[in-house]
């Protein structure tokens, strides 16, 4: 696993997510290490931006009909 070190963070930050992370009953490091992977995950506006990028890849032709195939090849 990787590590990251985070350079000039203020003070109130770093006392605040301690403070988080007694709530929570986390080390500071288990705390930090829950907020940035719910950070990494990708929202919902990005989820539709991967999708939209991912269709612009796609062919524009028109697609066959799935259901004709599919009795296509059970006339075989």
């Amino acid at each position: 696993m990787g590590q990251v070190i985070v350079r000039n963070l203020d003070d109130r930050v770093i006392d605040a997510l301690k403070a988080k992370a007694e709530l929570h009953g986390h080390s500071l490091e288990q705390e930090l290490r829950s907020i940035l992977s719910k950070a990494a995950l990708p929202n919902a506006q990005e989820r539709v931006a991967l999708a939209d990028r991912i269709r612009s890849l796609t062919p524009k032709r028109r697609q066959t009909d799935s259901t004709a195939l599919i009795r296509e090849d059970r006339d075989r």
